[in-house]
């Protein structure tokens, strides 16, 4: 028998991908180690080798986020994936979720509890700005929530979330607190369990610096406790709290398949981990807030305006930066990636069209690459207020 379509010619072409230096908000560059990680060879969905890596990488998780949890392991998907894994195993039918929005990760968190039946409640600060324990109380107050979600850091607008006292607030009001920490994990001080964090995932592909891919997340006490009391079983299979929790290793019961991890990812995830702990958080932390700062300073010495005005509510790991007057968004991008070879971003939901955005993440997080893009970014703001 003979195929009815031919292939189409580009397919015959190599694949060549050109090497740029990514401070956007994510992905950023890979190292080598883990590059190189990801090309070991395949293995069986359960073989013994395979499960040692995922082992490895829960114990990576668990001081990446500063926990003792059981369980904790990673969803095979980027941290879209885990946020969907958090609200289809906590959320049924008519649960009120509250959904702190300031930016584009609550309004997407209330979609998708819409999706599977919930019932979300909003409670909203103008993006650029974070909210007080204050705020989390009074819709705390006047709504029986079953879950919070907080981004701690919403990247589509540059701001971090103060944690202090938030899982305390919740438990208090007999509510689970769900945390969003994709672009802040590893940059910024996070304590799962010392900030009573019920459940807490991010990404792979930021301050990690690895592939996109593994998400890694965390259930605690609470948060197990509300999943088995549940009425109905999670609408998804693929996300199934007890399938995955038994695959990874993270019950007493045999390790049954439940889908073919992406191993490759996995094996650059772990590296990421190992070089993580090799630094130590409290070193990474200190990094990224350090060139943070600089960046900041060297920009409005420069006469950028930075979108966040409170400093100590802008995210040390992502800058937005407001697009100045008379500044062609793509030009000055353009310009950028011509002269030092990286790449930023736009904004992202309410900061569309409003700004630039630039993450100083995991690899790129250095004084030097720091120094080489805000003199860029110069050049680039005269080179387009002289046109």
């Amino acid at each position: 028998m003979e195929p009815l379509l031919q292939p189409d010619a580009r397919i015959f072409k190599p694949l060549i991908i050109p090497e740029k230096i990514l401070m956007g908000p994510g992905p950023t560059n890979a190292s080598k180690v883990v590059r190189d990680a990801c090309s070991l060879p395949m293995l069986g969905p359960v073989d013994k080798e395979l499960l040692q890596v995922m082992d490895d990488c829960k114990a990576g998780i668990q001081y990446l986020f500063q926990t003792e949890n059981k369980y904790t392991f990673a969803v095979s998907g980027t941290g879209h994936a885990a946020l969907e894994c958090a609200i289809m195993n906590m959320v049924e039918v008519g649960d009120r979720i509250l959904v702190a929005e300031h930016g584009v990760w609550g309004f997407r968190a209330a979609d998708m509890v819409k999706r599977v039946g919930g019932i979300p409640i909003k409670i909203t600060r103008p993006p650029g700005e974070n909210f007080q324990l204050s705020d989390f109380e009074e819709g705390l107050k006047q709504n029986s929530a079953k879950m919070l979600f907080i981004a701690h850091s919403e990247s589509s607008t540059g701001v971090i979330q103060p944690l202090e006292g938030l899982g305390d607030l919740c438990h208090k009001y007999n509510c689970l607190l769900l945390v969003d920490t994709v672009a802040s994990i590893g940059g910024c001080p996070v304590y799962m369990d010392k900030q009573n964090i019920d459940i807490l995932y991010s990404g792979s592909q930021k301050v990690l610096s690895c592939p996109p891919g593994p998400a890694p997340i965390s259930f605690g006490s609470r948060a197990v406790e509300s999943f088995r009391a549940r009425k109905t079983p999670p609408v998804s299979f693929y996300f199934d709290f007890d399938h995955l929790t038994n695959y990874w290793g993270c019950t007493e019961d045999p390790v049954r398949y439940h889908h073919t991890g992406m191993m490759s990812n996995l094996y650059g995830f772990r590296e990421g981990l190992r070089i993580l702990a090799q630094e130590g958080l409290g070193n990474c932390w200190n990094r990224h807030l350090k060139c943070a700062e600089l960046f900041h300073s060297t920009l409005e010495t420069n006469g950028f305006e930075l979108f966040v005005k409170n400093k100590s509510a802008r995210l040390p790991t992502v800058t937005a930066i407001r697009i100045p007057k008379d500044v062609n968004f793509a030009e000055f991008k353009s310009h950028v990636l011509k002269n030092c070879n990286m790449d930023i971003s736009g904004g992202l939901g309410p900061t569309a069209g409003l700004v630039f955005r630039v993450g100083l993440l995991g690899e790129n997080c250095t004084t030097a690459r720091v120094d080489m893009l805000a003199r860029a970014m110069v050049k680039a703001l005269k080179f387009c207020l002289k046109k």
